[in-house]
């Protein structure tokens, strides 16, 4: 048991390496766009945390949320059912913590051994504070995209070095997360095989930009 927790901890230190966007004492992870999110995950899923157990004591504990599934977006490959999420209990560690029998969320995470593990580092957001781009990426967009590379962009200047390659701004133009690409735009691979940023309004044809805009 005690290296199974050793392993979870060196697991959810991976994850604030990877993904989304949070900082608790003890905790921090890079900025992250929600479409690297998805397809750096191995399971995508819209469910409501129904119950919570502590399956692991002491200060490295493991919690466990029973969730109730609504639908899966990635990982039937993996798991066809999610009913259970395993999450390091403390969030100095970079466990995330849930509401139970409140909102749906969408949770994002990794499988190992057939179990779904997830962290602050991964995207776990209450469903209704997604946009509708978000909402619509995660259902389909982003999937288009895990072959492009979103490059984030700090300091100026920047820029794209490959075709692949959509500029990520919002650290400059927001000054805080998310902002507009990531809550509006998708990066996604053309027919010429360039990426580029796609909003997605209308058509594809209207609504695709260059790799530097918006």
């Amino acid at each position: 048991m005690r290296a199974f927790s050793v392993d979870l901890i060196s697991l959810l230190f991976i994850y604030c390496s990877l993904h989304a966007p949070h900082v608790t004492e003890g905790c921090s992870c890079a900025l992250t766009h929600p479409q690297d999110a998805f397809c750096n995950s191995d399971i995508v899923i819209r469910a409501k945390v129904v119950g919570k157990k502590m399956v692991t004591e002491g200060p490295f504990g493991t919690m466990r949320y029973t969730v109730k599934q609504m639908k899966m977006y990635k990982g039937f490959d993996k798991i066809q059912h999610v009913q259970h999420i395993y999450t390091h209990a403390s969030e100095s560690l970079c466990g995330v913590k849930f509401d139970i029998n409140k909102y749906q969320y969408l949770i994002t995470g990794r499988v190992y051994d057939g179990k779904v593990y997830t962290g602050l580092c991964n995207l776990n957001e209450r469903w209704e504070r997604l946009s509708l781009a978000q909402k619509k990426g995660i259902n389909h967009r982003y999937q288009l995209g895990c072959g492009c590379r979103i490059k984030p962009c700090h300091y100026l200047p920047c820029f794209v070095t490959s075709k692949n390659e959509c500029l990520w701004t919002d650290m400059l133009s927001h000054f805080g997360y998310p902002g507009y690409q990531s809550r509006h735009y998708a990066c996604i691979q053309q027919k010429e095989g360039y990426c580029s940023w796609y909003r997605g309004m209308t058509t594809r044809d209207k609504t695709t930009t260059n790799a530097t805009d918006p």
